[in-house]
């Protein structure tokens, strides 16, 4: 019989992050082959995670990667069982795992991605979901940034363009799209503008609105409705949001403000806003 030493066994446990019984066992099933070894861990962490699977994860992480260039960033959320297990330093190095897997984004991407997510539930022993992801490559002249709030609760991706390549590199222009950052994750906005809000939502809006003006004339109901419309759009479109420093302006106002004195065009292109568990 083939003899399994501590140091195997701790070399064994290093490279897969299981714990030091299951290492030992799986060294001894294998006859003392390491790889063989792995390939057993791998095979029981499969296992693991099938029986695991429905079991709620509700915590949780989200997480940001931004290209040095700023042309490229991704936004990533990890969720399990327990917050004490989103604390633990394995579970954030696994999300910093799957933030360079997206950014990176080569060939099997995915398949590695459910590779590290079936060890990290093989090693904790709750249930561990890569939940969403989302990546931007910078389109024209801008940057790409994000901010992370609550130690990892929210997340948010932005891209904010300009027309000239001077104000991109800008500490100035850096400084508009971190409080377009803060925007979102307060804001926490569904739409950029009006014209992005679905039909079928303002039908219902609309509707709503007209059965609680109740038996009025029909010109008033009109005005009560476009009015209480107009409330809608500033809580749920972006641009039209009280900007978060100054609510006396909206977001849109305080845009235009800073393109004067940047003496450019400034647009958001898109967002994204990640919150855990929800």
């Amino acid at each position: 019989m083939v003899e399994i030493t501590a140091a195997l066994v701790k070399e064994l446990r290093q490279e897969t992050g299981a714990g030091m019984m299951d290492c030992k066992k799986a060294l001894e099933e294998a006859g003392g082959d390491k790889e063989k070894a792995i390939m057993i861990l791998r095979q029981r962490g499969v296992a693991i995670a099938g029986r695991k699977a429905s079991r709620t994860a509700r915590e949780g992480l989200v997480g940001s990667l931004i290209s040095e260039d700023g042309r490229v960033g991704v936004l990533v959320e990890v969720n399990c069982e327990t917050d004490f297990v989103a604390r633990n330093e394995s579970f954030r190095a696994l999300l910093d795992h799957l933030l360079r897997a997206v950014m990176e984004s080569g060939p099997g991407w995915e398949d590695k991605a459910r590779e590290l997510v079936v060890s990290k539930i093989a090693e904790i022993g709750e249930n561990v979901v890569f939940r969403r992801h989302m990546r931007y490559e910078l389109q024209g002249t801008g940057l790409i940034a994000s901010y992370i709030h609550l130690g990892g609760k929210i997340g948010v991706l932005v891209e904010v363009g300009c027309r000239r390549s001077e104000i991109a590199g800008s500490d100035a222009f850096r400084a508009v799209v971190k409080d377009i950052t803060l925007q979102v994750a307060a804001g926490n906005p569904p739409y950029l503008r009006r014209e992005d809000v679905p039909p079928e939502v303002l039908q219902q809006e609309k509707a709503l609105y007209a059965e609680q003006a109740g038996k009025k004339p029909a010109h008033i109901v009109e005005k009560i409705v476009s009015g209480k419309l107009e409330k809608f759009y500033s809580q749920v479109c972006l641009l039209e949001q009280a900007y978060v420093r100054d609510p006396a302006l909206s977001l849109q106002d305080w845009l235009a403000a800073q393109a004067g004195q940047l003496g450019d065009e400034l647009l958001v292109r898109r967002f994204t806003r990640f919150q855990v568990g929800v």
